[in-house]
């Protein structure tokens, strides 16, 4: 796979700089103690962020939604019936540990401070990962976050229930401590203007299946770093984690709590290896290329060049 530094065939390159002058006139809606609850552990995403990377990607977007709505008027005055305005659906994709959540977050803070469309909901796709139960008993434990541990099935009735108008949908509830779906919890989702959709597999393509995730996406961000960088900060993460979800005697992961430094970070270093590395490169970079915006981040987690899709 071409190294994002290069030039990627279809894609037009935006350095920083360039990039954050097609801000235009958008304003800075987020104040730095918004932005402090948005962070994730890891994440020191600070205002000129914001303003250099997130500003521009977020006008990119409202211009794609007012698009969007333009030919679904254009439809539905075809067809001869009221105007709708269907959910805007933009997928984000990247690998463990790439800093998914907090870009997810704080897009969407932005996304819903634009006034044609303030309900911007956000769901990740670990609600729809097979339960533990589920997992253990198809040996798919070691193969968490790869294509066959979702329940892809109904991610997609979720997504059409979604992009039909369906006043409310529900989406399952997966949590980091349990490590597993919580039973009977859901995130309701209501008619948004916007649904940003986080996780790892969303582009993948089964020519076997009728339908794919990414059919019901209208763009899709991929988040992007050197292998080397997501390596690290996933040991970080999970030494971090280890100070404090760990110590939880309800984690999943209670039993690393107090393991030794370096027998901590060996343990990190092999779940990189043995599942998120493999997973990395067998199912996720491979889709890279099926993304309308790739955003990289350097080894400090600033983003440092934009690629937007040209074709």
């Amino acid at each position: 796979m071409q190294d994002i530094a290069g030039a990627l065939p279809g894609y037009e390159s935006f350095d920083r700089g360039t990039w954050a002058a097609l801000r235009s006139n958008t304003p800075l809606t987020l104040s730095e103690a918004e932005l402090a609850g948005l962070r994730g552990l890891q994440d020191p995403i600070g205002l000129a962020d914001v303003s250099e990377v997130y500003l521009p990607l977020s006008r990119l977007l409202n211009l794609h939604v007012g698009a969007a709505r333009g030919l679904a008027r254009v439809r539905d005055a075809f067809l001869g019936r009221p105007a709708g305005r269907p959910p805007y659906v933009v997928a984000l994709v990247g690998s463990v540990a790439v800093g998914k959540s907090t870009f997810a977050r704080v897009l969407r803070a932005l996304l819903a401070r634009w006034p044609d469309h303030p309900r911007v909901d956000l769901v990740t796709t670990d609600g729809f990962l097979h339960p533990t139960a589920v997992l253990k008993a198809r040996g798919l434990m070691t193969r968490k976050g790869f294509p066959e541990s979702y329940d892809t099935a109904a991610m997609i009735r979720f997504l059409a229930a979604v992009k039909a108008g369906a006043e409310e949908v529900a989406a399952p509830v997966y949590s980091h401590l349990s490590y597993d779906i919580v039973p009977g919890e859901f995130q309701m989702v209501q008619r948004p203007d916007i649904l940003i959709l986080e996780g790892l597999n969303l582009l993948q393509v089964d020519g076997n299946a009728p339908a794919v995730v990414s059919d019901f996406c209208d763009i899709a961000l991929y988040l992007d770093a050197d292998e080397a960088d997501v390596a690290r900060w996933y040991v970080d993460r999970f030494l971090l984690l280890q100070k404090t979800a760990f110590g939880n005697p309800a984690s999943y992961f209670h039993h690393y709590a107090d393991l030794p430094h370096d027998e901590a970070v060996e343990v990190a270093r092999g779940i990189w290896t043995g599942i998120n590395r493999v997973n990395l490169h067998e199912n996720i970079l491979p889709t890279r290329m099926r993304a309308d915006v790739i955003l990289h981040k350097d080894a400090t987690h600033a983003i440092d060049r934009v690629l937007l899709k040209s074709i």
